[in-house]
């Protein structure tokens, strides 16, 4: 009996720890219910929306709700946002992201705005994944095309590894975000997931984690989206 409280113990020890590691804040759990709303409003604007041809053959997908304005000092943005992969037609664990970008010329009267970016092949998805990559120069990045029925029609759109959406005013439309600084936001991802698992590995399923519950309502719009462009290509 001895014997089995002293094996016990440690076991014990180590799932609470481990139970503790991986928390969502409430910052986080926000940030993944706002990415599920920019998600859900794709299906509800279908004709200003992003194209069922493009989201059919999205690899990966990062939301960056509220993508803010900085002050008059020193124009750009910054925001964060989560990047989820699509795994056999399902959406894999979302990975949490941020962002910095110097300044796009907001539209007037706006302070923020939601940004999409569909990632079509694996290598874009690898390159976000890294320490840090810088749209445009590390990674070809292109304004997207806009609208149930469009098509990317550009050299630039056919050859990019991205394709990049604002959102604002309820109203989508394709973004320059060239220059832009994406990584993955390590703090964020170890409240989740734990220290143990890295972004990549999270993202594109090469270590099994449990997706948050905070994460449900987001992995419920991006499987409704799927469903609803399956078979389009």
């Amino acid at each position: 009996m001895r014997i089995i409280r002293t094996v016990a113990a440690p076991m014990l020890v180590l799932l609470l720890t481990t139970t503790a590691v991986a928390a969502v804040s409430k910052s986080e759990a926000k940030k993944l219910n706002e990415a599920a709303a920019v998600v859900s409003e794709l299906r509800s604007s279908p004709d200003s929306g992003i194209p069922d041809s493009i989201w059919s053959k999205a690899e990966c997908v990062v939301v960056i709700p509220s993508l803010k304005k900085a002050g008059f000092i020193v124009a750009g943005e910054s925001g964060s946002g989560v990047m989820s992969c699509r795994r056999n037609n399902r959406w894999g664990p979302p990975v949490f992201m941020q962002m910095t970008k110097g300044s796009a010329g907001f539209q007037a009267g706006v302070s923020s705005t939601d940004l999409v970016l569909v990632i079509l092949n694996q290598r874009g998805a690898e390159k976000l994944l890294g320490n840090k990559v810088t749209l445009g120069a590390d990674a070809s990045v292109a304004a997207g095309p806009v609208g149930r029925t469009a098509s990317a029609g550009t050299d630039a759109q056919m050859t990019a590894e991205m394709l990049s959406y604002s959102r604002a005013k309820g109203m989508f439309a394709g973004v320059d975000l060239s220059g832009g600084s994406l990584r993955p936001d390590q703090s964020a991802n170890d409240d989740a997931y734990g220290p143990n698992a890295s972004a990549r590995e999270i993202a594109l399923g090469t270590r099994s984690v449990p997706t948050p519950p905070e994460a449900r309502m987001l992995m419920d719009a991006f499987n409704r989206q799927a469903a609803a462009t399956s078979g389009t290509k």
